[in-house]
Parts: C-alpha cells; sequence; structure tokens
C-alpha cells in the first residue's frame, strides 16, 4: 500500500476546507448571514425570504464542496495518489469559495 506523498501535511488543506465550511455553516445556520445583511431593516421580512433564495444556491455548492472534500479523503486512489488528492481538495476548496461568495454576493443583493 502507497503512501500519499505531497510534500505538505494533507490536514492543511483539509483544515481550511473545515474552516471555510464552519464559516459558511454558522453564516446560514446560525443566522450570521441575517444579521450582517437584513438585521435593523423595515423590509427584514423581505430580505430574509430573498436571502433565503441565495443561500439555497449557495447550499448547492456547498454540497458538491464537501463531497470533494470527503472524495479526497475516502476515495482509495485519492489516498494513494497526490495529483487525485490535489484535484479533489482543489476544487472542494473552491466551490467552497464560490459557496461564500453567492451567500454574501446574494446578501449584498437581498438589501
Amino acid at each position: 500500500m502507497a503512501r500519499l506523498r505531497l510534500g505538505y501535511s494533507p490536514f492543511i488543506p483539509t483544515f481550511a476546507s473545515f474552516l471555510l465550511a464552519a464559516l459558511w455553516g454558522l453564516s446560514v445556520f446560525a443566522g450570521w448571514a441575517l444579521e450582517a445583511f437584513c438585521a435593523g431593516d423595515e423590509f427584514a421580512l423581505a430580505c430574509s425570504r430573498r436571502l433565503d433564495v441565495f443561500s439555497t444556491v449557495s447550499g448547492w455548492f456547498a454540497a458538491l464542496a464537501a463531497g470533494c472534500t470527503a472524495a479526497a479523503w475516502l476515495l482509495p486512489r485519492a489516498r494513494h495518489d497526490a495529483r487525485t488528492f490535489n484535484r479533489l481538495i482543489g476544487v472542494g476548496m473552491v466551490f467552497w469559495i464560490i459557496a461564500e461568495g453567492v451567500l454574501f454576493l446574494g446578501g449584498m443583493l437581498a438589501r
């Protein structure tokens, strides 16, 4: 059984992915996005509804990101091939960034 040799610890991009996941999760499920974009507004209910749409779209990217991150660790080929691992974990991080971006831009538009 070959070991994965990357030149860096595979936990570094994984930890970064988990941090982005935590930020996204807190923004969507703990109400950080609502506080940031819809609090104190006289049209808070309408803003909240518009933000829900963007949260849903962002959720699709978050699901893809979580799937890529999990695949990087769970697929046997990815665990033994550094290029496959790097691609999966990199694509996962790109999807996390897109999910955060959709949520942020959606929040700005929801105002």
